[in-house]
């Protein structure tokens, strides 16, 4: 659980951040993404716009400009804040930095690695077709290499409940089994305040599901009944959203390989991360699965799936660019 101290230490770390070249800019300006260094640690802050209030008292205040940082939590490297530009105005009436009309959403990684600088950067695209073959002798044990690189520890605090147990909306009994566990909490690019932007994780507990991939037939039950608890959970806590205001999609590639679900509300920007060539709906792998010959080990790892890498991704460098120059690469379908 992030204590009182815990906090106060992330939202200090952000006067500290020390600005030397924009990184990035996308989704049309709404987000920047600075490289700088803190206490001598490189570290990339990414700020992003959060929607404008409509109340009028902070519209009338607008034209003033105080600044306020709140942590929302922070896990291993990882911390996000919601951070003030324009008038503080507070719930209680009171002086005690709790302020009501956030406009930016702050997420900082310090100290950031090579990756994130990769992940992050300004990039071209390109749209691969991953086989069955491809993903066993290239892609499988690039997961695998990322997965031993220690690149898992903030999930595996969440799963363990060492961190963000506050931020659980739902799980099931802490160890109830590897086929069972699973959790749902917010995922913390979202400001948890606006309901159509409402966007939650899924995260199994077992570790031996990396990706979609590693689904095979045997796991429609459960892949079914997840879906349902989540479901549940999201309109019991929030009860203003109604189950068909929901979608429920993996990304593959995701950003870590330990299987999740994104729960998001239907109106929610449909930025690159819900694209095609990203974004595969539960609905439509529970299909896939179904409609699948063979037997119950039959799964996801026997179809060719194209999606987009960045041109300065691993997967991109290491992978679909050699097989590209060596002429074994299968284009798009």
């Amino acid at each position: 659980m992030a204590t009182d101290e815990s906090k106060r230490r992330a939202e200090s770390l952000i006067p500290k951040f020390q600005f030397e070249r924009v990184w990035n800019q996308e989704d049309g300006g709404k987000r920047i993404t600075l490289y700088g260094q803190i206490d001598a640690q490189p570290a990339l802050l990414i700020f992003d716009r959060a929607p404008i209030p409509e109340a009028h008292e902070y519209l009338r205040a607008l034209p003033g400009s105080l600044r306020s940082i709140t942590n929302l939590s922070n896990n291993d490297i990882y911390a996000w804040f919601l951070g003030s530009g324009g008038p503080i105005l507070t719930a209680n009436g009171n002086n005690d930095g709790n302020d009501r009309y956030a406009d930016y959403k702050l997420s900082l990684i310090c100290p950031c690695t090579a990756q994130h600088l990769k992940k992050h950067s300004r990039q071209g695209y390109r749209y691969v077709t991953e086989t069955p073959a491809i993903y066993a002798e290239h892609v499988r044990p690039f997961m695998r290499a990322n997965r031993e690189a220690g690149r898992l520890n903030w999930v595996y605090n969440i799963i363990e409940g060492r961190k963000e147990v506050e931020d659980v909306i739902y799980r099931t009994p802490l160890g109830l089994g590897d086929e069972e566990g699973f959790l749902m909490l917010p995922n913390l690019h979202w400001d948890r305040q606006t309901i159509e932007a409402l966007h939650l994780l899924g995260i199994v507990e077992r570790r031996d599901l990396w990706s979609l991939r590693d689904l095979r037939k045997r796991h429609i039950p459960w892949l079914r009944h997840m879906k349902d608890k989540l479901f549940d959970a999201t309109v019991k806590t929030y009860p203003q959203i109604e189950k068909d205001q929901l979608k429920l999609f993996c990304h593959y590639h995701p950003t870590y390989y330990h299987f999740h679900i994104h729960v998001v509300h239907v109106m929610l920007d449909a930025t690159a991360t819900q694209s095609v060539g990203k974004a595969v709906a539960l609905d439509s792998i529970i299909e896939q699965l179904e409609s699948m010959a063979g037997d119950e080990e039959t799964g996801m790892d026997t179809v060719s799936l194209s999606y987009t890498v960045g041109e300065a991704s691993d997967l991109w460098t290491d992978i679909f660019e050699p097989l590209k120059r060596s002429g074994t690469a299968s284009p798009p379908q």
